[in-house]
């Protein structure tokens, strides 16, 4: 057999993997057929299962790819991306995770980041509800894309499979156990995604190591690029180093608004489950990006400049050549672990949303669970299609620009209003809209005219070199806030339930219902404290007349 086949033959037994806890998870949920249980798997999420979960389906290939490398070709300097990530990520799971999911229980049990926003400021106004659900179902069938042009590169460049064919294999697959099992599915193959990431990108560059102490592989010659391990890209404290830094911090800010990320933050199933989650998902994102980096910078001192012109197969070339077949095959699995980690989590919060927001919001307001699960899948099917021809269309640019997009579509939209949602008392309905919205537009009109040459969606007035998520989150915010305290003052039962949302929920209980009962409490608390607010506010009514 060939090497070729050998590895083909250990991604194949990865699909099957895959593939049969889709049809698990969907035999398990026969018994139990729920919105909640397939889109949010019953609020019963184990806290480990949840960290590796959330960190695989943030970690698309780009980690095993692009950010190798970049720091391959071009050094330390590019190595921002990641610090802003790391740092995003270890805020988000520290001000954002633990009042999120208080907080979406408070507000109705809310089992969708749009009907979070609804619920918590006790409307039946449903524009909030749908304006999130199309920028989710259109952002995501770009995001998507990234995820499956990914594994056409892989299987081209690497296995010589036209990348049609594999684009086409790693849709199927996707779709196939997304459909089945639902999130369940979703985040127990990306906690097994997420540990041989982990394990693939830890290995590497220390079996590369071994191997040249010994002298079993000789290292090329070749002269480094200036400045290539200073941090200022450039290599002076000019513009250029300076956006590069601002650009990397800002894609930190896209973790506050990221909703295929913090809805694991609403399923975990306890308070201590949550403090579990914190740790190890901070900690797997900071290996993760550490391991990555330093993948980079093997390769150079390893590879010299032969790969220059390929750059994005650093991980890939190192792993194929200190390994033997069948486990570089499984090695390898690890890049399409990470395209599909994220492209699984990504369909499934579109789908929940539009079901849930759309469908059932205003389509079928009588829709059963049955019908709902129904529509999700169908939802599911019809995204991924979409994403498929984005991705073979001969004008996409690649994993890169597709993810930049996406990202920053979805940090200026839904950030601010998340953040201003669980921490600012004052906030209204008006605001959530205007911030979305504020910032969405904001966000594509940078995007269009100051992030470089006319291209696809691109008039290209000339080059920032600033991220348009930066603009774009701090527009949202700024018409959040103005707008919000230009409308009418929340409600005393909006008030009221914010201050609840302030105190921790305690599930002791593991079984399925207890994230139900979690809720019921929480509204009848909610209700406790409104009619208190109230009965306060009419005794000192009845003072000041006296």
């Amino acid at each position: 057999m060939t090497k070729e086949t050998i590895e083909l033959s250990a991604i194949a037994i990865y699909f099957v993997l895959v593939i049969g806890i889709g049809i698990f998870f969907f035999i398990k949920s026969k018994k139990s057929e729920s919105e909640k249980e397939y889109f949010l798997g019953g609020r019963n999420m184990n806290g480990l299962v949840a960290a590796l979960s959330a960190g695989a389906s943030d970690m698309s290939a780009w980690v095993l790819m692009g950010l190798p490398g970049s720091i391959y070709l071009a050094g330390v300097g590019k190595v921002w991306i990641a610090v802003g990530l790391l740092c995003g990520t270890v805020a988000s799971w520290i001000f954002v995770a633990p009042k999120l999911r208080r907080f979406s229980i408070r507000a109705n049990d809310s089992i969708t980041i749009p009907q979070f926003l609804t619920n918590r400021f006790m409307t039946q106004n449903k524009a909030l509800q749908i304006i999130s659900a199309l920028v989710f179902v259109i952002v995501y069938c770009v995001y998507s894309a990234s995820s499956i042009v990914a594994c056409g590169d892989l299987f081209k460049t690497v296995l010589n499979v036209d990348p049609k064919i594999s684009m086409i294999v790693a849709t199927v697959i996707i779709v196939l156990y997304t459909f089945l099992g639902g999130f369940n599915a979703v985040c127990w193959t990306d906690f097994f995604q997420g540990l041989l990431m982990l394990g693939a990108l830890m290995l590497c560059p220390i079996i590369a190591l071994f191997a040249v102490k010994t002298g079993s592989h000789e290292i090329m010659s070749g002269a480094l690029p200036e400045n290539y391990f200073n941090l200022l890209s450039s290599g002076s404290f000019d513009w250029t180093s300076v956006a590069d830094i601002l650009t990397g911090f800002g894609w930190g800010l896209g973790y506050f608004g990221m909703p295929h990320i913090i809805v694991r933050f609403i399923a975990i199933k306890s308070e201590k489950d949550m403090k579990k989650s914190q740790i190890v998902g901070s900690c797997w994102t900071a290996v993760i990006l550490t391991m990555s980096a330093v993948v980079g910078l093997f390769g150079r001192y390893l590879f010299a400049d032969s790969l220059a012109e390929n750059k994005s197969l650093v991980f890939v070339t190192m792993v194929r050549t200190f390994f033997p077949a069948f486990i570089s095959g499984i090695l390898l699995s690890a890049i399409i672990a990470a395209a599909m980690s994220t492209a699984d989590s990504q369909l499934l919060a579109s789908s929940s949303a539009f079901s849930s927001d759309v469908y059932k919001a205003v389509i079928r307001k009588k829709a059963s669970n049955r019908e709902m699960m129904w529509a999700g899948r169908i939802v599911v099917v019809i995204i991924a299609v979409v994403a498929f021809f984005i991705a073979t269309n001969p004008a996409c640019k690649g994993i890169m620009e597709l993810v930049e997009c996406a990202w920053g579509f979805f940090g200026a939209s839904f950030g601010p209003v998340i953040l201003l949602a669980l921490y600012w008392k004052r906030f209204t309905y008006p605001g959530a809209v205007a911030g979305i919205v504020t910032g969405f537009a904001a966000d594509m009109v940078w995007y269009a005219l100051f992030t470089g040459d006319a291209g696809i969606g691109k008039i290209g007035l000339f080059n920032t070199g600033i991220y348009e998520i930066i603009p774009g989150f701090f527009c949202g915010l700024i018409a959040a806030v103005v707008v919000s305290l230009l409308s009418k003052k929340p409600s005393d039962e909006v008030l009221a339930l914010f201050e609840q949302a302030k105190q921790p929920i305690d599930v002791a209980s593991s079984d399925d219902n207890s994230s139900e009962e979690d809720a019921v409490e929480a509204v009848e608390a909610v209700e406790a404290v409104a009619e208190e607010t109230s009965s306060d506010e009419e005794t000192a009514a009845a003072s000041n007349a006296e």
